[in-house]
Order: C-alpha cells, then sequence, then structure tokens
C-alpha cells in the first residue's frame, strides 16, 4: 500500500465519517453511495454464494470527482452491506479514476478488469478526445471477494487501433468455446461508436480480435458494452453517445440500449434495430451477469451524464444518485423483456387488493401489481405529481402540478409507443420508481421526490394489488 493509497483511505473515511446523516429520500431497496457521488455499477458478480456489487464513487462531492471503486455484498440482493473502497485510482496508469469494468469468475478467483484513466490537462494539446489522455486496461484479482492483488496493467492506447480516439473504455469478459473476450468500447477519430473485441488464452495477454459496429454511423461514442445469451437469444448491449435526428429529440441526452445479433459476434453478424432497455428518465450504463442458478440479472445507473435538463434533490444532503433495483433479463414471445428480481416476493406483504380502482396514502415503499387491464383503460397518479398513463397508443409517464419544481426537479414527460396495455408492476421506493409494462416488455425508470406518499390507480376491469415491501434498511 502506497502512501496514496493511505491519504485517500483516510480521507474518505473521513468523508464517510462526516456525511450529511439527513435520511429524507435515503432510499431503502436501492444501493446507494453512502456519501458523495455514485454512477456506473461495476463488477457485478455471485462469488461463492456472495453478490458483489461494485460501483463508481466520489465521496468528496456529490456533484462528482475523481472515481474510485466502492463495495456492497449481498446474500439476496436485496439486504446489502458496504464493504468499503476496493480500488483507489493511486497508480499513474490509472491516478485521474479508476473507470468502469467488469468481473469475471473462474476457477475460484475473481478477476476485475476496468479502465484506469489519465487526464493530462496541464499538457498544451490536450483536447480530451485525441490527446492528453490514456485510458488503460488494468486487472486485480481476490480469491475470495474482499481481498485484492496488486494491480496488473495489461493494456495502454497504443496497444488499440490506431484509426481510434483515445476513448477506449469499460471492459467486460466472458469465456467461449475455450477462449477469453474482452469487449471495450470505443470512439474512432471518425467519431463513430463502436466496439472491440479482443481475446486471450490466458486472461492476461489480448490481441484484437474483430469489432463490433453498424453499418451506418451509429452515435460517436458506444460505453459500457455487454455481450451475452439469454433464452438461446444473443444480445449486445451499450449506452450510446450523440445519437440524433427525430427519433432521439424526446430522449434522454445519452442512450442505453440493445441490439439483437443473428450470426457470429466474433465472424459474420448482423444486429437487429436498437431499443432502449428503459424508457424513462433515470438510466444509463447497465450491466449484467450470470447468477449461479443460472438467470441474468442486470443494474444500471438510475441518473444520467452530462444532463443538464434535471437534477437531484439529495445534493443539498449530501449524497446523489443510486442504482436499480436488479431485474432478471428474459425472453417471452421471442422479445427481450425485464423483471424485478424474483427474491422480492420474499419481502411483499399484501396490503391491500381490489378490481377496477384504488386509492392510499399510507405507503412509501411499495409495488403495485395491476393484472387483466381492459380495453387499454389504466391511468395510475403517483403522490399527485406523477402520471403513469395509456391513451392513444402511447405509455407516458409525466409530472404534473409540480409546485415548486420539487417533485420532478425538471423532469417532464417521456413515453413509449405499444399497441396495447396489459398489465403493470410499479416498485415504488424513497425517492424513485421504476415501472414494468406488459410483462416488462417495456420500462421506465425515474427518481422524484414526493411531498407525500400516495398511489391512484384507475384500471378498466383489472386485479389491482399493492404490496409493502418490508426491508430493513
Amino acid at each position: 500500500m502506497n502512501a496514496l493509497t493511505k491519504d485517500l483511505m483516510k480521507l474518505t473515511a473521513i468523508a464517510e465519517e462526516d456525511g450529511n446523516k439527513n435520511e429524507c429520500y435515503r432510499q431503502r431497496l436501492h444501493l446507494m453511495p453512502p456519501v458523495g457521488w455514485l454512477n456506473d455499477p461495476n463488477g457485478l458478480c455471485q462469488f461463492k454464494g456472495i453478490y458483489h456489487a461494485f460501483f463508481q464513487y466520489s465521496p468528496f462531492d456529490a456533484e462528482g470527482g475523481v472515481k474510485m471503486w466502492g463495495h456492497y455484498t449481498s446474500q439476496d440482493m436485496i439486504e446489502w452491506e458496504y464493504q468499503g473502497v476496493t480500488l483507489y485510482p493511486d497508480q499513474p496508469f490509472d491516478c485521474s479514476g479508476v473507470y468502469s469494468g467488469c468481473a469475471f469468475i473462474e476457477g475460484g478467483e475473481m478477476y476485475l478488469y476496468y479502465t484506469g484513466n489519465v487526464k493530462l490537462e496541464d499538457r498544451e494539446d490536450y483536447d480530451y478526445i485525441n490527446s492528453g489522455r490514456e485510458a488503460n486496461t488494468v486487472l486485480v484479482t481476490s480469491p475470495d471477494g474482499m481481498h485484492f492483488s496488486r494491480k496488473k496493467l495489461l493494456m495502454r492506447n497504443s496497444d488499440y487501433p490506431s484509426d481510434l480516439t483515445l476513448h477506449v473504455r469499460d471492459p467486460k469478459v466472458w469465456k467461449e468455446s475455450g477462449t477469453y473476450y474482452m469487449l471495450q468500447g470505443a470512439r474512432t477519430k471518425d467519431d463513430a461508436g463502436q466496439a472491440l473485441i479482443f481475446r486471450s488464452e490466458d486472461k492476461i495477454n489480448w490481441q484484437l480480435d474483430s469489432r463490433v459496429e453498424t453499418e451506418e454511423k451509429f452515435g460517436y461514442m458506444w460505453e459500457c458494452p455487454d455481450y451475452f445469451e439469454v433464452d438461446g437469444v444473443k444480445v449486445f448491449s451499450a449506452s450510446v453517445q450523440g445519437l440524433e435526428g427525430e427519433e432521439w429529440k424526446d430522449r434522454n441526452v445519452y442512450q442505453s440500449g440493445y441490439f439483437l445479433v443473428d450470426g457470429d459476434i466474433h465472424g459474420k453478424y448482423s444486429l437487429s434495430d436498437y431499443r432502449l432497455w428503459d424508457y424513462g428518465f433515470d438510466y444509463y450504463a447497465p450491466q449484467s451477469f450470470e447468477t449461479e442458478d443460472g438467470r441474468r440479472v442486470q443494474i444500471g445507473w438510475m441518473g444520467m451524464p452530462d444532463c443538464e435538463e434535471y437534477s437531484n434533490r439529495t445534493t443539498d444532503d449530501g449524497w446523489q444518485h443510486c442504482f436499480t433495483f436488479p431485474r432478471e433479463v428474459f425472453v417471452k414471445d421471442g422479445i427481450i423483456r425485464q423483471r424485478p428480481i424474483r427474491e422480492v416476493e420474499e419481502i411483499k406483504i399484501l396490503s391491500e387488493e381490489t378490481e377496477n380502482y384504488l386509492e392510499t396514502k399510507k405507503y412509501t415503499v411499495y409495488e403495485a401489481v395491476i393484472f387483466n387491464i381492459q380495453k387499454d383503460q389504466f391511468r395510475a397518479v403517483l403522490s399527485d405529481e406523477l402520471v403513469i398513463e395509456y391513451k392513444n397508443k402511447r405509455l407516458v409517464i409525466e409530472f404534473i402540478n409540480n409546485r415548486n419544481n420539487k417533485v420532478s426537479c425538471g423532469r417532464r414527460v417521456r413515453y413509449a409507443d405499444m399497441n396495447t396495455v396489459t398489465d403493470v408492476r410499479i416498485l415504488a421506493d424513497e425517492s424513485s420508481v421504476e415501472v414494468f409494462v406488459n410483462d416488462g416488455e417495456y420500462v421506465f425508470s425515474t427518481r422524484y421526490y414526493p411531498e407525500e406518499p400516495g398511489i391512484r390507480i384507475e384500471a378498466e376491469g383489472a386485479l389491482i394489488q399493492v404490496y409493502e415491501l418490508n426491508i430493513s434498511r
């Protein structure tokens, strides 16, 4: 442990001890930073029966700053325990931040791959894109998920193709037919987004294998790439920056979505149209992993980078952002879908059940489930401010009333077009809502800051159930 590491450990401990203890809008279901800033989920895995969720963490400032990896563990993905900081920016190859990466499990060992970020802002030619930066691929290992090896530098920008800018990052590793593969998101010098695939025989030495790209330019940067198969369907996921045009004008500043892959992603393949993982306000940089019982689970950052449209009230209390609740990704009728992990069923207490109409102001952390909606008649209003409604073949989430902008903090409207609505699940926490429509075919996530609890649901012919969620955190 070098002197810089020791200093960062001391400063982090002070920040966490002295952090604002105001519990207003602190989540109970969703992972948050102890203090300061949280963004991308990293290193998600289940290792020797324990779930691990690392996260981009800036404990010194709720508006962000130099990133390190915080660390949570859990036995059920419901109750989580904070384990402190695992990776500090303490080496020349990651001194400007321990950026995003993944976990790969093999042979009783955890391998953490990440991007070591370096900003050489004192150079006269520093331009953020083509000069004055470094994006280094780094590895650490662990036999138990708690104690970690020294960092090993694997690749620098000089090891990546020469037609790329310095924006190459966010490794995701998997094994296929005895060979190891690594995805990295990239931006070309022609400002086209793509992903690189590297291969290795030993998890240490990597060579370029191929690229994943669209026939026509699709954004200028693909961040946090992911590749997996679920129920026999091949999925390539990427968070895309720089999408323009009519299709994206009512969306977020950056998008997170996926392509279905037809063929061999290492060779001849085609990509489907790009579809969003989430149509709400707050969703970016999702990462997935396979549980030991074979499920594909995904967690995203319930936030948005470079967003000037809206903000969060919690910055006044010294913290900002959270993760989405873990979701199972599955296929039904040939469609990729998402649902809250099944472990949530263990903490549900059926509190109210009725048909057609329900109104209550009793709960702040709950799940509302609406089945068998007839004639597409559905409307829900949360805390008299957030409307979720199906009308004119469009599911809309919209903030209304909005007293002094306190509830939405600038959020207004998001939507997705669909032919019908048959069922809706609403997962509400102290300051967030996740909405799953038509058995998870469409999902909407948003932060919100209600002045008082309450939900009102109108759904013709439907069975409406509200479950209070019993969790101690």
